[in-house]
């Protein structure tokens, strides 16, 4: 069974720093895009940034571009959420997701984060990040 392992989250004062990780060891996540997701309490979950399948760069929702950075270590087959300069509005469940679809690859390309939430094939549990002072 096709599985994501997420880490990192945690509490972090506002302008603090955390960096998630998700990575597997059933399949070699270089060939799927990878894409971060976010719930706040209360709300619905939001795309935040996605990664194309052998891409090297990140494509992010407008609220975190310049402030997150999303990333590939194919040797560790593992991928990097590094989220700086934090804000209490950053609070939520993270989760990583992965899919194979050219479709889902299109879309990410072409920066559609808030369509992929249902077109993912692979989730990872999630992981809680707290912005608070």
């Amino acid at each position: 069974q096709l599985q994501l392992v997420e880490s990192g989250g945690g509490l972090v004062q506002p302008g603090g720093s955390l960096r998630l990780s998700c990575t597997t060891s059933g399949f070699s996540l270089d060939a799927y895009t990878v894409a971060y997701f976010r719930q706040a309490p209360g709300k619905g979950r939001e795309g935040v940034s996605c990664i194309g399948a052998g891409g090297t760069s990140g494509h992010y929702e407008s609220s975190v571009k310049g402030r997150f950075t999303l990333s590939r270590d194919n040797a560790k087959n593992t991928v990097f959420l590094q989220m700086n300069g934090l804000k209490p509005e950053d609070t939520g469940v993270y989760y990583c997701a992965a899919s194979r679809s050219p479709t889902v690859q299109t879309m990410c390309v072409m920066n559609y984060l808030g369509d992929l939430s249902n077109k993912m094939d692979v989730w990872g549990q999630g992981t809680l990040v707290t912005v608070s002072s």
